[in-house]
């Protein structure tokens, strides 16, 4: 008798390309260009939509690339260095962080750059709801007013294995909180992104991304609200205008593109934690020592260079939140 012995890479059948959906590929692209709005007018994105050309740097830049900033809040890019925050290692090149990464909304590749080239419905405002004395709606204006922005230089480890050093712009989750004055009763923080229209793999994921920290977590002084990297506003691959960076947890707690925050009494459900409770857990702290069901977390791989590191127990930030977990 023959037996198909799964390796840890192969997916489900369940989860494969439908047949129909491989013959239909080409309209489906043409469908998909026009949901994008890259008919004539997005052109000069085609090639990095069908993937046939090697993109140079200005176009991964022309395409994650937003809206310019009014010119009172230019000035605000780079940000001064925390100097408290430092990698331990080589800075990832920003093209090598933009060109990969996660965007599921957008497609299941890490090519998001390809994805994102004429989509410019991201959200613009931040709603901030649930147990809080002041609960109110941010623009981007009102972040960039009410919080002082700060450059921290920190590590991110995906549960996938590889890994990057980035300077993140941004400031403390704690600001906020103390802005919108979360009640006695709350207990966790929820966040949840925008519902990109025509969503990758919408009826097999439960759309919108949704995240959680508890509210220790959320004030740790590490939680940072990004809204810039490599000193600049946000790209669209990174999550404009405003993400969330944990760094001593898994990539996937990261949540980008934020429209909503809510404190709550109950531990939510989360995006990754509702789709595969046995592959992602809810507190998704980094640990060498608990392997992922389909590998093993010991080691990390840094994009670019491909050198590979140790793992460390919470990303290397145990000295900050180590006690959170006593």
């Amino acid at each position: 008798m023959n037996y198909i012995i799964r390796r840890p890479w192969d997916l489900p059948e369940s989860r494969h390309t439908a047949i129909e959906v491989y013959r239909n590929r080409r309209s489906h692209r043409r469908e998909f260009l026009k949901s994008m709005g890259l008919g004539a007018a997005g052109a000069a994105f085609a090639p990095l939509v069908t993937g046939c050309s090697s993109p140079t740097d200005e176009e991964i830049e022309a395409a994650g690339q937003v809206e310019p900033l009014p010119t009172a809040y230019q000035s605000l890019y780079p940000a001064e260095r925390n100097p408290e925050f430092e990698y331990g290692r080589d800075e990832t090149a920003k093209r090598a962080a933009a060109e990969y990464s996660n965007f599921y909304e957008f497609t299941t590749g890490k090519d998001v750059y390809r994805y994102v080239a004429g989509f410019n419905k991201f959200p613009e405002t931040l709603t901030v709801d649930g147990l809080c004395e002041k609960p109110r709606e941010f623009d981007l204006d009102d972040l960039l007013q009410l919080f002082t922005l700060e450059e921290r230089a920190y590590r991110h480890r995906c549960v996938e294995t590889w890994a990057m050093c980035v300077p993140w712009t941004g400031f403390p989750l704690r600001d906020l909180l103390k802005e919108v004055q979360p009640k006695p009763g709350a207990k966790f923080v929820e966040f949840q992104t925008f519902q990109h229209p025509d969503t990758v793999g919408d009826s097999y994921y439960d759309w919108p991304y949704t995240e959680g920290l508890t509210i220790a977590e959320a004030d740790n002084e590490l939680s940072l609200l990004a809204t810039g990297i490599f000193g600049e506003p946000l790209p669209k691959q990174h999550g404009t205008p405003v993400r969330l960076v944990v760094p001593w947890k898994y990539g996937y707690k990261s949540i980008k593109s934020l429209t909503r925050i809510t404190f709550t009494d109950r531990q939510p459900a989360t995006f990754w934690n509702t789709a595969d409770p046995r592959e992602y857990d809810f507190q998704a702290n980094v640990n060498p020592d608990i392997p992922h069901p389909r590998w093993s977390q010991a080691t990390e791989w840094m994009l670019g260079t491909r050198e590979r590191f140790e793992t460390q127990i919470y990303n290397g930030y145990g000295e900050y939140v180590a006690g959170l977990y006593a």
